[in-house]
């Protein structure tokens, strides 16, 4: 019987790739792994780099229990961050085994980069190019008897100074500078984990405040060296390290100490911020109570202090101080009720007049009437509200929502409804009256700002100086006692729940090239307890 002719060829071509695999000197070997050396070499050191330890493993000959201790004698011991392996070279193969060389470059956090030489050794089995792994394919040195090691000596560290370079970073200088510097404290293991391998538990690290804002500025680098520790210790690598830089505040200890002074004997929680208003740095920081930094962190209602920013929004609209307006002893706007304190009422005049004795339906009919919920947040949103500050310490932001109902643009006119501020940003308000410019604030000058300066709108800047200094003169300020040339605003806010309602004493204002913000807790009438605090403050500066 004979087979198919198709099928005799094919048992024939098959004969032929047996005889023609026979006939060539090395097919067996071919045929017998499967890649190559290179090709594993470049995977698994790949995987490294990516910090792949599954993907490394399962090219190994065999399990082995130490190797991920062996690879975290970087990352753990050392704190490396990244690990890069480059420059890889494989070569020949030799009875199934090839060595590929490799550069090594681990990145440590706080330190910098080490780099060093490795080897890693590969064999064939079952069929396959494999790592034929031992601990010294991590680093030479490594034999699973031994650890890395880091040991450091760190510089001195640098100072915070005030604008004068005098230190303020020694405990000695009172008022609220602590609370602006914060302290030294012992390094926590979290502490560790957040800084980097070059820290240990104990190091000194900056706590709270400038010391901790600018730690790695302030402590430098320490001098490193990279050590194998075993039954013999020896220094693989050093790491010089850099001094510390100091880093100076706007403090001005002058006006510090005038601010701490007018503060120190208030019985109740007593906060005053103080500002060049020419560059937006921050001169004083003073708080009559320790703790919490309310001159920065504080959350109240501005009160009437906010007309500055709804008179502002009215002059961009046309109106002008001697613009005619009426001040009755109560008004009614989307249901709220409006008066004025002490149930004043004016009549008609001038809009300066009005500011000047602070009127609340005058200003809350206007707002409603000339500006509008979206306007009136613009203004305050130009003027530091609804922004975060940058100033090398925690700040509180500014919030003034956008009104949702002519109640609530009324109320939002006088600074009441949901609006709340810290000393800090009304004394930026008041700095913009002085500048035409508002200025994001600074504690540190150096410091890269976000913010941009923003101009106050055309025509606005001198009528508004000019109603600030009407209530100086004239106004609910007259008599506080303030020194001439000082413009400013007084403020009542009103918080708590109904039936139980206190008050917020509040002065804002401004004299030559400062600018500043003082508010009493729960004092009553800004007129007359946050004002003469001012009053202190300037006629000690001279």
């Amino acid at each position: 019987m004979h087979m198919p002719r198709g099928r005799t060829i094919a048992i024939t071509s098959v004969a032929g790739v047996l005889v023609v695999a026979a006939a060539a000197g090395g097919a067996y070997y071919v045929l017998h792994t499967r890649g190559t050396p290179q090709e594993t070499a470049q995977r698994f050191t790949a995987a490294w780099t990516d910090g792949d330890l599954t993907a490394m493993k399962s090219d190994l000959v065999a399990p082995a229990p130490e190797f991920d201790a062996a690879y975290a004698e970087l990352t753990k011991n050392l704190g490396a961050t990244k690990v890069a392996v480059s420059d890889l070279t494989v070569g020949q193969p030799v009875n199934d085994h090839a060595t590929a060389t490799y550069t090594v470059t681990a990145t440590l956090k706080n330190i910098g980069d080490w780099s060093y030489k490795g080897t890693l050794d590969l064999a064939v089995k079952d069929h396959y190019w494999k790592v034929d792994w031992s601990p010294k394919a991590v680093h030479p040195d490594l034999d699973g008897s031994d650890h890395l090691a880091i040991k450091t000596s760190w510089p001195e560290r640098a100072v915070i100074m005030a604008s004068n370079g005098e230190r303020i970073d020694t405990g000695d200088v009172g008022g609220s500078v602590q609370q602006l510097v914060g302290y030294l404290d012992k390094a926590t293991a979290k502490d560790v984990k957040k800084l980097g391998a070059a820290y240990h538990v104990g190091n000194a690290v900056g706590r709270g405040g400038l010391q901790e804002t600018f730690q790695k500025q302030l402590a430098g680098t320490p001098t490193t060296e990279i050590q194998v520790t075993g039954p013999e210790k020896k220094t693989l690598h050093t790491i010089k390290g850099k001094p510390g830089k100091d880093v100076t505040t706007s403090i001005d200890l002058r006006v510090q100490t005038a601010a701490a002074n007018a503060v120190r004997d208030n019985k109740k929680p007593t906060s005053l911020v103080a500002i060049r208003p020419s560059t937006g740095e921050i001169v004083a920081v003073a708080n009559s109570v320790g703790g919490f930094n309310r001159a920065l962190g504080g959350t109240y209602p501005p009160g009437s202090t906010f007309k500055t920013i709804t008179a502002a929004g009215l002059l961009n609209e046309g109106l002008t101080p001697s613009s005619k307006v009426t001040c009755p002893e109560k008004s009614k706007i989307g249901g709220l009720d409006i008066r004025n304190s002490d149930h004043e009422a004016f009549g008609s005049l001038s809009f300066l007049d009005s500011y000047a004795h602070s009127c609340n339906t005058t200003f809350a009919p206007l707002a409603a009437s000339k500006l509008g919920a979206q306007k009136l947040y613009d203004m305050a949103t130009l003027l530091g509200f609804n922004q975060p500050l940058n100033i090398g310490v925690t700040t509180t932001k500014a919030s003034m929502p956008k009104a949702t109902s002519d109640a609530e643009l009324a109320a939002e006119a006088f600074g009441q409804a949901r609006i709340t501020s810290s000393p800090l940003v009304m004394a930026t308000v008041a700095a913009a009256v002085a500048d035409g410019n508002w200025r994001p604030p600074t504690l540190v000058p150096t410091l890269k700002q976000k913010l941009k300066v923003k101009p106050l709108p055309g025509g606005v800047k001198a009528p508004l100086q000019q109603m600030m200094r009407a209530v100086v003169t004239k106004g609910t300020a007259h008599a506080a006692g303030l020194p001439a040339g000082t413009g400013g605003k007084t403020g009542t806010a009103e918080f708590g729940p109904a039936g139980k309602i206190q008050t917020h004493a509040w002065f804002i204002g401004f004299r030559g090239d400062i600018a500043f913000a003082v508010v009493v807790e729960a004092g009553g009438m800004g007129g007359d307890v946050a004002a003469p605090i001012a009053a202190d403050f300037l006629k000690s500066l001279g």
